[in-house]
């Protein structure tokens, strides 16, 4: 299982996500934040429009994301 994501992500990259709570689902970053602790956080936007918030170390970025 990969816990790195390959690149920083950017607001509308496509990502997957492939640990924690939400493994398996995937969408658009959208509101990327660093916590008090130092950890990454994003907003994923899913298809349906549904939105939840994961920490980038459990993401990979795929390509054909916005540029």
């Amino acid at each position: 299982m990969a816990t790195e994501s390959q690149t920083n992500p950017r607001d509308g990259d496509l990502c997957s996500v492939v640990g924690g709570t939400h493994a398996g689902k995937s969408g658009v970053v959208r509101d990327i934040n660093t916590s008090k602790t130092g950890h990454i956080t994003i907003t994923v936007v899913q298809a349906n429009g549904e939105r939840f918030k994961t920490l980038v170390k459990n993401v990979i970025i795929q390509a054909g994301g916005a540029k």
